[in-house]
């Protein structure tokens, strides 16, 4: 029911209401149990348990607990059983369910933000009588009795209204309070800012008095439909957890193939059946890099504590990541782009014409500023070192403009005493105070100047109608200003007598300003191949005025009013939603239309915002940016990322954070998996050769934890590499090989396979490496083990830059040095210990054991660095 397009007689009779009763209490029981309580549904809540066994879904994770349950098995059934294997598996296993959990976002703390609104009262007209009720209790038909600074319980069609206005920021996200008329009747589709004659749940009464007939309870609200919003929109999947959980999968079908391979060779071979069960799951566990999840965890978090020192607070991990890709940034525009506060921007008057007070500023000018200050109803005050002022947003940035130019509003009113005053009023759209001026008296008038040119008799009307016009196309709110004198003071104060033959001072032109460093950021983010989106609720002009100014839009067919938009079907707007970049007037389920066209065109959008309006759409796009100082916790709660700053730069730096964070964890990808490959054809090559097994499952678990995990755990904190904003966005379906990784990862893990199998190979059969220990397979498999190990190790520092690893200053990264030094200590030290030598299955080896184990751990960077030596020229003549 579209009450704004009934009169009041008919929604009268559609709600059986009557204003001057009200609703009997049996016809308040009887309607609320039909309709309800005035409430939002509770979105259903996940156990603690369920959220656990969820994150234990993922195909990856379900391998590893299938090796750790068989590792388990073949611990008790050997005589020598080791539950080590299986006790690190499950320890891997939980710590990154763990993680999951304590990091996912929850939805529902945006439903329980709303929810709050509804522990309020309400003033309504029930049996002939005027009572409070607990806002729960409201029912559709019920009289609403409203004054200045009640908050509104319900959606109500106006009934009466004096001088009253409404703040509806909550809503349509501008801060303007809008000027209710009761009489208004609306002829088409409005949108909620428009709707004169409606108030709406969650809005607040900003000055006058009114009467009202609700009209629509709990989620049948407007606000109500936000919360239906935020329940239906579910959590985007990021594009790292695609492509990991695609490269999860590849890497656990691989190991279980090779896993039964090996298996079935060694059973060809006479192999042990048990040991070389074992063997087969050993490998399967080990080619699995158990510690890529804990790394890229990791690597998110570090981002996440480096963002926070840049004022933007990650509410859910992905999001770091999700940044990097992002290409679309659609945002707000009050409060998010502009300081949501009006300022005097330009001052004409008859001698001059200022287009920038706080750059210049004229006598006549200031004149048309103190007058216009003289005319309101705002109040001043000092807390601590900051001007604080109060009223009207027009009246505030008259005052404010006073102000700052050294001049106060007290002082004024010293001068020119107030001895009466017409206030302003709905039909009149104009205001009038008079004051004394010595033995004389003067009426200020201000209004709009279309209202107020009539009342003109002097003054350059002619010129001011043609600035008045110049000034709109600008988008300024306009203020007139005009006079008369009397040599007496006036007796009769009203309309008639006060507000006519006037003469015109001059016009104040005003607006939202956008905020200084919108402007930069929106340029940065265009160098970085990142489209900026106006989304707003104020009109057409003026947020085409502010895009053009802040360079989001460079030409009028780049804007859509919310209207427009309704008569487009998704596949039309789907096809024109590249070519737009302002939307004005829009509703709350406009922005999700407007986020669900881009995402189905393949774009990572990220979405800015402050109020409740936007919190649909936060939670829709693929990342939320939530304001921290004027954002309100519904937005908040719905958001993946608040700015403490409120400030629209620190996206930008999120977006290369995110940037950052994906790079390293290719890094960490190539570092691990080029390890973990190895493994497979180490162990695959060994067999097929009738080598035996070159490592035992315990043995790969410690390089696969301590020689890859450790250092890679220190990967996460690589500086961003230069030029990192000067590149396009990360595409979405990027393959995770993508741009050469794949050929890294093949030669390194060729390089692993070659040095280690040679090893095991020496130590194994070659008595003449020392006359002191016998070539043996357990000397094989420590040769191999600490080759596998050390040169694991060493390769972090290839993979930490295309740069030479000389080239590169160590000291950028000291976490990462240290973590290495630690590895290299920890694996040497299991090598030597009698304890450790019998846990890990390793034995003692001789003096040029330990030097082959040297050299040969070493040429994967000799290797590393010729290729790096034969690229680099080409990269360099490709920069310049």
């Amino acid at each position: 029911m579209e009450e704004y397009k009934q009169t009041i007689e008919e929604v009268k009779k559609v709600t059986e209401a009557d204003p001057d009763t009200g609703l009997s209490s049996q016809e308040v029981d009887e309607r609320r149990k039909k309709q309800g309580l005035n409430k939002f549904d509770e979105a259903p809540k996940e156990s603690m348990i369920k959220k656990f066994f969820r994150s234990l879904s993922d195909f990856t994770t379900i391998i590893l607990l299938i090796a750790a349950v068989i590792s388990f098995y073949t611990a008790f059934a050997t005589e020598h059983g080791d539950l080590f294997e299986g006790l690190l598996i499950i320890a891997i296993v939980v710590i990154n369910s763990v993680l999951a959990i304590v990091q996912e976002g929850n939805a529902e703390k945006a439903l329980e933000s709303l929810q709050d609104m509804n522990k309020q009262t309400a003033t309504v007209i029930r049996d002939g009588k005027v009572t409070t009720v607990e806002s729960e209790q409201l029912v559709v038909g019920d009289i609403l009795v409203l004054e200045s600074g009640d908050a509104i319980s319900a959606d109500a069609r106006l009934i009466e209204a004096s001088q009253l206005r409404v703040e509806e920021s909550a809503l349509t996200g501008e801060s303007e309070a809008v000027e209710k008329d009761a009489a208004f009747v609306a002829k088409e589709d409005e949108s909620l800012g428009d709707q004169l004659n409606m108030v709406f749940k969650g809005c607040t009464v900003a000055a006058g008095r009114g009467k009202a007939i609700v009209t629509a309870i709990g989620m049948a609200t407007e606000m109500g439909k936000i919360a239906d919003l935020l329940n239906e929109n579910t959590m985007q999947k990021t594009p790292l957890q695609v492509r990991l959980n695609q490269l999860g999968k590849r890497i656990s079908m691989i190991a279980l193939a090779a896993a039964a391979l090996v298996f079935v060779i060694g059973e060809l071979q006479g192999e042990p059946l048990l040991e070389m069960f074992m063997t087969s799951i050993s490998l399967a566990v080990a080619a699995v890099p158990e510690t890529l999840t804990v790394i890229v965890t990791l690597t998110l978090a570090y981002g996440v504590q480096k963002m926070a020192r840049k004022h933007a607070i990650i509410r859910q991990l992905p999001a770091v990541e999700t940044l990097g890709t992002a290409n679309v940034i659609c945002s707000d525009k009050t409060g998010t782009l502009t300081q949501n506060e009006m300022r005097v921007r330009r001052v004409w008057s008859k001698e001059d014409e200022v287009t920038n007070i706080e750059d210049s500023m004229t006598n006549s000018a200031m004149e048309i500023l103190k007058m216009a200050a003289l005319c309101t109803d705002v109040t001043v005050e000092q807390e601590d070192d900051d001007l604080v002022i109060k009223g009207n947003p027009t009246e505030v940035a008259i005052v404010r403009a006073v102000e700052e130019n050294y001049h106060t509003k007290a002082e004024l009113e010293e001068k020119y005493p107030r001895v009466n005053e017409l206030p302003f009023d709905s039909e009149r759209k104009m205001m009038t105070t008079v004051h004394q001026m010595g033995e004389k008296y003067i009426s200020i008038t201000k209004g709009a100047f279309d209202v107020l040119a009539p009342r003109f008799s002097s003054g350059d009307v002619e010129q001011a109608a043609i600035v008045n016009d110049r000034f709109g196309k600008r988008a300024l709110r306009v203020i007139a200003v005009g006079y008369a004198t009397y040599d007496e003071e006036p007796q009769d104060i009203s309309s008639e007598a006060l507000e006519k033959d006037l003469r015109l001072i001059g016009l104040i032109g005003m607006i939202d300003p956008p905020r200084p460093e919108s402007k930069g950021a929106i340029k940065r983010a265009k160098k970085a191949g990142i489209k900026t989106v106006m989304i707003t609720g104020d009109h057409v002009v003026t947020a085409s005025a502010i895009a053009k100014e802040l360079g989001i839009l460079n030409d009028p067919s780049e804007a859509l009013s919310g209207s427009e938009l309704h008569q487009l079907s998704d596949e039309e707007l789907d096809a024109r939603v590249k070519a737009l970049s302002v939307y004005a007037r829009v509703t709350p389920e406009d922005k999700i239309r407007i986020v669900k066209s881009w995402q189905r065109t393949g774009a990572v959008v990220a979405m800015t915002g402050d109020g409740v309006n936007d919190a649909p759409a936060l939670k829709a796009s693929n990342v939320g940016c939530a304001m921290g100082i004027t954002g309100t916790d519904v937005a908040q709660s719905a958001a993946d990322m608040i700015l403490t700053d409120d400030n629209f730069a620190t996206i930008v730096d999120a977006v290369s954070q995110g940037r950052s964070v994906y790079q390293n964890i290719r890094k960490a990808i190539n570092f691990l998996l080029s390890c973990n490959i190895s493994e497979i054809f180490i162990v695959l090559i060994a067999m097929l050769l009738g080598w035996g097994a070159p490592f035992t499952a315990v043995q790969l678990l410690f390089v696969n934890v301590v020689a890859d995990g450790l250092p890679g755990f220190a990967l996460g904190r690589e500086p961003a590499e230069h030029g990192i904003m000067d590149q396009p966005p990360i595409p979405k379906n990027e393959g995770i090989f993508a741009r050469g990784l794949l050929q890294k990862i093949a030669i390194n893990a060729g390089v692993f396979t070659i040095v280690t199998l040679f090893g095991y190979y020496l130590g194994s059969y070659v008595d003449t490496i020392s006359p002191w220990v016998d070539a043996s397979q357990h000397v094989g498999q420590t040769v191999a083990f600490l080759i596998l190990a050390y040169s694991s190790i060493l390769h972090v520092f290839n993979v930490r830059s295309s740069q030479s690893i000389f080239k590169v200053n160590l000291a950028t990264n000291k976490a990462l040095v240290e973590m290495a030094l630690l590895a290299l200590a920890i694996t040497t030290a299991v090598a030597l210990l009698p304890f450790t030598q019998e846990l890990f299955g390793l034995v003692h080896i001789s003096l040029n054991h330990w030097f082959l184990v040297g050299i040969l751990s070493i040429v994967p960077i000799a290797v590393n660095e010729l290729i790096k030596f034969h690229r680099l020229p080409e990269a360099e003549e490709e920069e310049e």
